[in-house]
């Protein structure tokens, strides 16, 4: 029995690194009986307005694209609401899966309890800084104990749970916390597999600041400010 997948990346001018995302999702590298299983249906692009070429690449790479206004939430949500998998995987552009990906998302698909739960992955940045460990092991607690992944540790979930919930909403910041807040903690399971994500913001913004601003920032959401708000300051 094949269970089809579509992935659902948003998209604004992320340069060489979609292309790194791409060529990680189509390695269909692996066990038979895996790729026998998990049937990748479609991956969609969703480009909220680039000007490095990402449509034309995008489509060079076998994906699909869509158009939207720029704004990772109305992005998601114009791309799951396309979608035509029965399940979803969400992902950033600049995120890469460990070559273990399709096992680890296969044996979650493969039990029907988990089609009231959603996965995401070990988050980790592209760089050997010190540092870089100490943001990793925060998202971890931050995922492990508060229940609040970040999109990109991924998101993978069924089509019927996705839409029960609502799907994402168009924030312009948040959009990630706000699912999975209505998703639940326990019903969020982290899969034994990294996403390694660009490390570029961390190094501009600086190593202790970006994480206390998002912080700031998810507590703020926490208390009712509107995302909208929350854009101004995280700019």
């Amino acid at each position: 029995m094949t269970t089809s997948l579509s992935f659902v990346i948003p998209a604004l001018n992320p340069g060489d690194g979609l292309r790194r995302t791409l060529a990680a999702l189509q390695d269909l590298a692996g066990p038979p009986e895996i790729t026998e299983i998990t049937e990748i249906a479609e991956i969609i692009v969703v480009d909220g307005g680039s000007v490095d070429g990402t449509p034309a690449t995008a489509e060079s790479l076998g994906a699909r694209v869509l158009q939207a206004p720029a704004g990772r939430g109305g992005q998601l949500a114009l791309g799951g609401g396309a979608a035509v998998g029965a399940w979803l995987l969400f992902l950033h552009a600049d995120t890469v899966l460990a070559p273990s990906w399709r096992q680890a998302v296969t044996a979650f698909m493969k039990d029907p309890a988990n089609r009231q739960r959603a996965a995401v992955f070990r988050f980790a940045l592209d760089d050997p800084d010190p540092r870089a460990r100490r943001v990793e092991r925060l998202a971890g607690w931050r995922t492990r104990v508060l229940g609040l992944p970040y999109g990109d540790q991924g998101l993978l979930i069924h089509g019927d749970f996705y839409r029960r919930l609502g799907g994402y909403r168009a924030y312009p910041l948040m959009e990630d916390v706000d699912l999975v807040r209505r998703i639940g903690r326990k019903r969020i399971v982290c899969l034994p597999v990294t996403a390694t994500t660009s490390a570029v913001r961390y190094r501009r913004d600086g190593w202790w600041l970006r994480p206390l601003r998002n912080l700031a920032l998810l507590g703020l959401f926490a208390l009712g400010v509107p995302p909208r708000l929350l854009t101004h300051l995280y700019r």
